[in-house]
Order: C-alpha cells, then sequence, then structure tokens
C-alpha cells in the first residue's frame, strides 16, 4: 500500500516533513523517487524528532564534536575541595582541558585559572530581618496570618514552665548571694510551685516585704528585750532601796 498522507491520518501516525511541504494536487498515490532539496538534511549531524503538540517533525541538530570532561570536572572538585556544581571549566579550552588526566595536570590548570571554582550563591537574609523586626511590632500577625488554636500557637504548659524556671533561678540567685536564708527559699520555692506569684516582680516584691516584716519583727524583738532588761534592772534597784531602807530601820531600832 502507498504511504499517502490520508493513510498517516488514517492510522493516527504524525505527518512526515516530506508530505507536508508538498501541495494536495502533488501527491500522488505512488511514493516519490526523492525527497525535495528543501528537507534534505544531514544525518550525521542532525536528528529527526517528532513534536506531539504540533504533530510534526523536526530537526534538531546533534554536536558531534562535543567533548566529555565528566572527569576533569571530578579531579579538579577534588583538587579544590569542592562539590563538582561548583567547578567552572573554560569553554574556549576545551582541548587542552580534555588533555588533562591527572591531579597534578588539573592543579595547574587551576593555578593558570582555566578552572575555577564558582562563588558561593547568595541567599539575602535582609527581607526575613524586616519581616521579623515587623511582626515584633505586631505587623503581619492578624487572624489572615494564623494558624491553629491560641493554645496549640503557645501552649499553657510552655508558658508555666517559662515563668516556674524564671522565679525558681531567681531564688537560686538570691539564696547563692545571701540576700535569703534557706528557710524563706524554702517557704518561696513551694510558694512558686503553687501558683502564688504572678511574675518576677512580684516574687521580688513578697521578698522585699517578708524581709522588711522580718527586720521589724528583729527591732521589735530587740526593743522588747532592750524593755524587759530596763524594767529588770529597775526592780533589782527598787529592792535594794528598799533592802537598805530595811536595814537601816533595823539598825536604829537595835540601838
Amino acid at each position: 500500500m502507498p504511504i499517502t498522507p490520508c493513510s498517516l491520518r488514517r492510522h493516527n501516525r504524525p505527518l512526515c516533513p516530506f508530505f507536508r511541504c508538498l501541495p494536495t494536487a502533488a501527491v500522488p498515490n505512488v511514493r516519490p523517487t526523492a525527497p525535495p532539496k528543501a528537507i534534505v538534511i544531514d544525518i550525521a549531524r542532525t536528528r529527526l524528532v517528532h513534536d506531539t503538540y504540533r504533530n510534526e517533525y523536526r530537526a534538531d541538530s546533534v554536536l558531534s564534536n562535543r567533548v566529555n570532561l565528566r572527569t576533569q570536572k571530578r579531579l579538579a572538585a577534588s583538587v579544590i575541595g569542592c562539590g563538582k556544581r561548583k567547578v567552572w571549566l573554560d569553554p574556549n579550552e576545551v582541548s587542552e582541558i580534555s588533555n588533562a588526566n591527572s591531579r597534578q595536570t588539573i592543579r595547574k590548570l587551576v593555578s593558570d585559572g582555566l578552572i575555577i571554582r564558582k562563588p558561593v550563591t547568595m541567599h539575602s537574609r535582609s527581607r526575613a530581618r524586616e519581616l521579623n523586626l515587623a511582626r515584633r511590632d505586631g505587623r503581619h500577625r492578624g487572624f489572615g496570618k494564623r494558624k491553629g488554636t491560641a493554645d496549640a500557637r503557645m501552649p499553657q504548659q510552655v508558658l508555666w514552665m517559662r515563668r516556674l524556671r524564671v522565679l525558681r533561678r531567681l531564688l537560686v540567685k538570691y539564696r547563692a548571694s545571701g540576700k535569703i536564708d534557706k528557710h524563706l527559699y524554702h517557704e518561696l520555692y513551694h510558694s512558686s510551685k503553687g501558683n502564688a506569684f504572678k511574675h518576677k516582680r512580684a516574687l521580688v516584691e513578697h521578698i522585699h516585704r517578708a524581709k522588711a516584716e522580718k527586720a521589724r519583727e528583729r527591732a521589735l524583738e530587740e526593743e522588747m528585750t532592750a524593755k524587759r532588761q530596763k524594767n529588770k534592772a529597775a526592780r533589782e534597784r527598787k529592792m535594794e532601796r528598799q533592802t537598805a531602807k530595811r536595814n537601816a530601820l533595823a539598825g536604829e531600832d537595835e540601838e
């Protein structure tokens, strides 16, 4: 059966460029002897590629003189101390680079500048820093930016652990510096665990009040002790005076 455009369409096969270049009246039922000059291609340097989108064939050039520099790139990456992606080979010196088959030769090419390590790709964080600064001011934190419940975004357990650790660190610091004794430390430790203090400032104020109250009690105790000693001394003097007076009266009676 002769190959015609109709037969190709009937069998759902793409049209060859040969049939596309001929007019409709020039397509016979007999296979032509030679293709027209317009589509004569060099088989050694081209290949026929089927374009499925346009349903046609096109000629794609193939470089037959391409040199494989995979080994040179691997050796250069090992010599320079980087990955193969970071190695740049001079495309104008392909012939000289292709002759390098040892690390010593690769080192010479690196020193000559024919093989270069590509610079590190920069990934700026300026925009991220800008966004973080804006979020500190409360921007970009509206309802549309939130994912999850409030407790999922910041659990109450995490907040409690942070607060309790802050209070316990403060108590340890005050006990080590001598600002509070071990008895007050033990009392405040359990009070902190019982959620008695909302924040560190409340704990510090409570410590100041406790120390002031303790100092006031100590002062009152000292004052009462001094007063008791004074009263005792007064009573002793009074007893001595009374004893002396009795002795004096007794001596007068004997005379």
